[in-house]
């Protein structure tokens, strides 16, 4: 007897709900830890380790390691019309992945799979000789940027205090606004969604938890004022929490 091809069963007991994300971690047929996305008319299935389709790449772990080694073993080595779709293909692939660990609050997942994204953006503005290709990628930097600073956030406030989620929020602002001048684009940083939206989060821990300015930005308003003792007496208080 053949057996079935079909899904119904599967998408009949896990309805699609399209006013939320649809994610769940289930066990695999060998006990491994998966990720499924419920998507409109399907299911998307994603590894949790390696890349999201569990695929190696010439024995490497994702296409970023391949191209990073084809770079080592030839400098000059430009992008070619397949690396370009296969980039393209990890690309979506690591956004999906990332979108469902922060949707199950996997915090630091969500971190290290942003990661993977931007080191693959830098990559692909490295070896590429196409600056329109380029270009289409480099425009979701801040929204990267934005999941991986959120994310960090999120992460320290469950781990250790509000005040480092505040700080981490800070450094996430800090490096959209180096993506901001670099394209000219400093005067909308102010009104952008996303930033707006980052400094709504770290205003409302402070309020929920009673957080004035962290010692950092103590730290950096003392230099801006040039009070040096006071300064000075912050960075050794910041160096002496960091080591501990």
């Amino acid at each position: 007897m053949k057996r079935p091809r079909h899904l119904d069963d599967l998408l009949k007991r896990w309805a699609f709900d399209p006013a939320t994300l649809n994610v769940r971690m289930i066990k695999g047929k060998d006990d491994r830890d998966v990720l499924q996305m419920r998507v409109d008319m399907g299911i998307l299935q994603l590894e949790t380790t390696g890349r999201p389709d569990g695929e190696l790449i010439n024995g490497s772990d994702s296409y970023l390691e391949h191209l990073n080694l084809c770079r080592l073993n030839e400098p000059e080595y430009e992008l070619t019309e397949r690396d370009c779709n296969e980039i393209d293909r990890e690309f979506m692939q690591f956004y999906h992945r990332r979108i469902c660990w922060l949707r199950l609050q996997f915090y630091h997942r969500a971190v290290m799979d942003a990661d993977h994204t931007l080191r693959l953006m830098d990559l692909c503005e490295d070896m590429s000789d196409d600056p329109e290709w380029s270009s289409t990628h480099e425009q979701y930097r801040p929204f990267v940027l934005f999941h991986r600073t959120q994310a960090e956030a999120l992460g320290e406030l469950e781990e250790n205090t509000p005040e480092e989620a505040i700080q981490a929020i800070n450094r996430g602002l800090e490096t959209l606004r180096a993506f901001f001048v670099k394209h000219d684009a400093e005067e909308h940083f102010d009104e952008d969604e996303l930033i707006v939206r980052l400094v709504e989060l770290r205003e409302s821990l402070r309020t929920e938890y009673s957080v004035g300015q962290t010692l950092r930005e103590r730290l950096e308003h003392a230099v801006e004022q040039e009070h040096y003792e006071l300064a000075a007496k912050l960075r050794d208080e910041l160096t002496r929490r960091e080591t501990h």
